[in-house]
């Protein structure tokens, strides 16, 4: 692993979040070493008997990984590149606009550190959710659940990593319906690719439970989800021609602009297709 300090900021940093978040400490799981992950790292290292440096190397990070039940994620949830070149060369692709959806959208990591899914909860799509199975989310708007349902998109609530999960399940078990978990699956991205739960049927699968065992699999099921969206929604043409803006006004929706999802997928274009 590569080797981390104060300011660093890398997918690293997220997996070192992450694997301190599970062994107790309340830290915001991020892609920036930040003071309090400093923080984090040096009592870590004090209660194991390592340097306390603040740096996370070779020693600090073995202990954590032997730290953290059960063990990091093994490779064979994970894409290789073989399957890349497969899928790039199946929907008539550059393998390097694969490579940067999947950086954009996950940091090219389709699974956690407690070997979930990466996923990330949306309230407002929740809320609309609900709607769509005749409950009224008005019922349930109050502080107690103001994290995870709200009637307009706002980023304030994101967690990141595992965090996201407590957020799904508090969704979950918010009423007692069935439908409750339905939604909240549904309002939720999934994987590499960050397909959202509420496309499920209309890309194949079953429902949106037989979508997410799919996607608890491995991160070839993530890719292949993936291709399902794209020839869904006519997004293959975009990619092709490496049209970013309309791909992710596809892909992201309407809002994409917001977060520069066009500007970050031509910037990674250009570093994969330059390797």
């Amino acid at each position: 692993m590569k080797l981390l300090k104060h300011y660093t900021k890398s997918s690293e940093v997220l997996t070192l979040c992450e694997i301190l978040y599970k062994l107790g400490y309340d830290i915001k799981i991020s892609d920036s070493f930040t003071l309090e992950v400093d923080a984090a790292v040096k009592d870590f290292q004090k209660k194991n008997s390592l340097v306390v440096d603040g740096i996370v190397g070779v020693k600090t990070w073995a202990v954590l990984m032997q730290k953290s039940t059960p063990p990091v994620n093994t490779t064979d949830k994970f894409l290789k590149e073989i399957d890349l070149i497969n899928f790039a060369n199946q929907y008539g692709l550059e393998l390097a606009a694969v490579k940067a959806v999947n950086e954009v959208e996950s940091s090219g990591k389709g699974f956690l550190i407690n070997n979930k899914p990466k996923i990330l909860f949306e309230g407002h799509i929740f809320w609309n959710e609900l709607k769509k199975r005749g409950i009224d989310p008005n019922i349930y708007y109050n502080s107690s659940h103001k994290d995870v349902l709200y009637p307009k998109w706002t980023k304030i609530y994101y967690q990141g990593g595992v965090k996201e999960y407590e957020r799904l399940n508090e969704a979950m078990t918010l009423g007692a319906d069935p439908k409750f978990k339905d939604a909240a699956l549904s309002s939720a991205s999934w994987g590499s690719f960050q397909i959202m739960g509420f496309n499920a049927k209309s890309i194949g699968y079953i429902d949106v439970t037989d979508f997410v065992s799919k996607m608890e699999m491995n991160e070839g099921e993530h890719l292949k989800a993936f291709g399902k969206f794209l020839e869904k929604n006519g997004l293959i043409v975009y990619l092709k021609n490496k049209n970013w803006a309309s791909f992710a006004r596809g892909y992201n929706g309407p809002g994409y602009k917001q977060n520069r999802y066009d500007e970050k997928l031509a910037k990674a274009y250009a570093k994969y297709s330059n390797n």
